[in-house]
């Protein structure tokens, strides 16, 4: 993974400073947001959450999505399982594909905001492990800051001091996930209250049958 985390980018290594940031940012609205319309939660769901850093996810999910997260920051998952407890089972480490096994498999593994700190083929080894956890039919979903033609500029100086330093345009990202499959959708997404912009893609991974 290729980060920078060094100078005023270190305080992001604390949650309450990461997650406060992020509010700022309007993660929250952004969290139900990608709830609702790419997530789509039904009873049962089994969702893993691949770079879920604190979980703040699970404040938009119905209690009965069964959550499983992965993060390498030991700190961001401590505060996960003090604030959620029993909500998720929560790990701290990198997936890897040998150990998808240990999990049933999931309808929807995600990825929110972890692409862009991946190299091409860093990338390419996370999206194998995603579609290895998924049932057969089951969709990848992830989200990052990108790059766009005719953005504000504020959004791009944002994006190009964030600490991943993989930050891709649209067909960037689109090349990573055709890789994998055929079957993949994307939308560019700008929002105004902070200036940003961030690509939303949706990859479905074909039944083994087919």
């Amino acid at each position: 993974m290729s980060q920078v985390t060094t100078g005023l980018r270190s305080v992001l290594s604390h949650p309450a400073v990461y997650d406060t940031l992020q509010h700022l940012m309007g993660a929250r609205r952004l969290r139900v947001y990608n709830v609702q319309t790419h997530v789509r939660p039904f009873p049962g769901m089994r969702m893993l959450d691949l770079g879920c850093g604190t979980a703040e996810v699970l404040d938009a999910l119905p209690p009965d999505v069964c959550y499983v997260g992965y993060d390498m920051s030991a700190e961001y998952i401590a505060a996960a399982r003090r604030r959620f407890g029993d909500r998720g089972v929560f790990c701290c480490g990198l997936l890897q594909q040998a150990d998808v096994g240990k999990h049933e498999p999931f309808d929807l593994v995600t990825g929110t905001g972890v692409l862009h700190h991946l190299d091409d083929a860093a990338a390419h080894a996370f999206m194998m492990v995603a579609a290895a956890a998924l049932k057969p039919g089951g969709r990848i979903y992830t989200v990052d800051p990108c790059l766009a033609p005719g953005q504000n500029p504020i959004a791009r100086l944002l994006i190009s001091h964030d600490r991943g330093r993989h930050v891709r345009d649209a067909a960037g990202y689109l090349a990573l996930a055709r890789r994998l499959t055929a079957d993949v959708t994307g939308r560019l997404v700008h929002t105004s209250w902070i200036p940003y912009t961030r690509w939303h893609m949706e990859c479905r991974v074909a039944a083994q049958s087919d």
